[in-house]
């Protein structure tokens, strides 16, 4: 089977240069090793030596040196919003508080679905409504890149 053993990072990847493309959720996007099949059909094992973490744009290296475009999946998710931005800040702070991968934004933060959460929010005076969009949480601040 056919692995991809590197990854290119969104900035150095040339467009067009892509042989195929992915669609995976976030969990997905941050394993280190697993069986996958491309949106056009191809199957290839992701080999890596670490979880990498990829992003939206970032491209997977096979060995024979052909790319496959990484692209986020839309998935479930809350979107949080506050009348001031003090407020969302301090959600901010208690999801942050929870260890909570969150994806902030201007005006929002995106969260896996969680009731104990959205209720928190709420109590909060913050708001919280379900979407399907692409989930790119912040990575910790101990996070290194590759």
């Amino acid at each position: 089977m056919t692995r991809a053993v590197s990854v290119i990072r969104r900035p150095a990847v040339k467009p067009g240069a892509e042989a195929d493309s992915i669609t995976l959720d976030h969990e997905a996007r941050g394993r280190r090793r697993l069986a996958m099949t491309t949106n056009g059909g191809l199957a290839f094992l992701l080999d890596l030596r670490r979880p990498a973490n990829l992003n939206d744009g970032d491209a997977l290296q096979l060995e024979d040196g052909r790319l496959v475009l990484v692209r986020a999946a839309e998935e479930e998710l809350v979107e949080i919003t506050a009348a001031t931005p003090l407020r969302l800040a301090k959600i901010a702070w208690h999801l942050g508080n929870r260890h909570t991968p969150a994806e902030v934004t201007e005006d929002a933060i995106y969260v896996a679905p969680d009731h104990v959460l959205v209720e928190m929010v709420r109590g909060l005076g913050g708001a919280a409504r379900a979407v399907k969009r692409p989930f790119r949480p912040e990575h910790g601040a101990y996070h290194s890149h590759d």
